[in-house]
């Protein structure tokens, strides 16, 4: 005869396991922690309507579109006194974009390059990247975009000297002009069939990144290494020059002159653009550099030296077993550094570029007094956009992380 053990009751639930037990202790305080915290937010909002109220202020974004009343003279589009204040921040955010893109190219070349030359066995070579990258990141950035500004502004020849017989002269056959009031080189024009060759030149690009895809997995699967630059340059060269001269060259170049007391035509590069971007990018280039050099360092020497065993070249060592491997250490604090530059780009105020801090975080906050209004915006500007990089960043991360089997 055979006996079966007689089931344990099972034990009903009673509010006391929402603290000591363990299965549900983390939960009950993720909740009490949400709870308290949108009390809080609550409270805070709550809190600020009332004091706007004393002062005899409501909470309300209309003012975006009243008339602007003031000029903006760094703009990517079409923008004059009579805009609205939305079309200004409109114009600031175009212009913190801009510079925080070319200031994220920039320094990551700048970076890269002088993360390796820091690793040089040139001593000349290696101290002089030492002192770069020292003397940048011990500085602050605010005397650095001075600092450049004055030399932009006290160090250039004014446009009278340019004249004929004057002390200075436009360089690249005449066709830029580097001045106190700004750097002038040509401007594209645009004629017809621009679209077209755009087309071209995008399909041209889309050519270029499935050739070095289909190489790279070649390569994987057979070890045969396809040419990758020069079958890319030819990619990106020869179906747009063919295209530029089949369709009547219809993209032209209106270069600067000199008249009257200033220059004429092209595009003018105003000097506190231009001290922003080189700021901005020296000095977030420095720090760059030792991350750089730091995972390079991270990558066992012996990696280097199975790679000359197998008959590599210093420079494909370094493209395709040194970096690959390196990547994994330099792009989650290469991310912190983008999201730093662009941040740090509000302190164009201090050199006269009119970024969105200056315009919806200034200028239009001083005309209308809605001063947390626009603050809430320019904060969710600027939290969207460095959610907006990090997110890109951790996804290319992930792609080019180590895969483990």
């Amino acid at each position: 005869m055979t006996t079966t053990a007689a089931e344990p009751p099972k034990q009903s639930f009673h509010l006391g396991q929402l603290i000591y037990d363990t299965r549900y202790r983390s939960l009950t305080i993720q909740i009490v922690a949400l709870v308290l915290l949108m009390l809080f937010f609550s409270w805070l909002v709550s809190n600020t309507v009332q004091n706007l109220a004393t002062l005899g202020k409501d909470f309300d974004f209309s003012y975006l579109g009243q008339r602007a009343g003031y000029d903006i003279n760094q703009r990517l589009i079409d923008y004059s006194s009579e805009s609205t204040h939305a079309r200004a921040a409109l114009v600031g955010i175009l212009n913190t974009l801009l510079v925080a893109f070319m200031g994220c190219v920039a320094a990551t070349i700048i970076g890269v390059i002088a993360g390796v030359l820091r690793l040089s066995s040139n001593w000349i070579v290696s101290r002089l990247m030492t002192v770069y990258v020292e003397g940048f990141r011990n500085v602050p950035l605010l005397l650095w975009i001075i600092a450049i500004f004055a030399l932009m502004t006290e160090g250039t020849p004014q446009p009278r000297d340019f004249r004929e017989g004057g002390t200075a002269s436009m360089l690249l056959f005449d066709s830029v002009a580097i001045s106190n009031r700004g750097v002038y080189v040509p401007a594209p024009v645009w004629g017809p069939g621009s679209l077209a060759l755009g087309i071209v030149f995008v399909l041209s690009i889309v050519g270029i990144w499935a050739w070095r895809r289909y190489a790279h997995a070649r390569q994987e699967r057979t070890g045969e290494i396809l040419p990758v630059f020069a079958v890319s340059l030819a990619l990106l060269l020869v179906p747009s020059v063919l295209a530029y001269f089949v369709l009547g060259a219809p993209i032209g170049l209106d270069y600067p002159e000199l008249g009257g007391f200033n220059f004429a035509g092209g595009l003018h590069l105003r000097n506190s653009l231009i001290a922003l971007w080189l700021a901005l990018s020296l000095y977030t280039g420095a720090f760059i550099a030792e991350i750089v050099r730091g995972g390079i360092l991270a990558v066992s020497r012996g990696q280097t030296e199975a790679a000359f065993a197998l008959g590599l070249r210093p420079r494909r060592t370094m493209n395709l077993v040194i970096l690959p491997q390196a990547l994994r250490v330099i792009i989650p604090p290469l991310i912190s550094q983008y999201l730093n530059l662009t941040k740090n780009s509000s302190l164009a105020i201090a050199v006269g570029y009119m970024d969105v801090r200056s315009t919806l975080g200034g200028i239009s906050i001083n005309q209308t007094g809605r001063e947390l209004e626009g603050m809430l915006l320019l904060g969710g500007f600027y939290l969207l956009l460095s959610l907006v990089i990090s997110s890109a960043m951790n996804f290319y991360n992930s792609r080019v992380k180590l895969k483990e089997r």
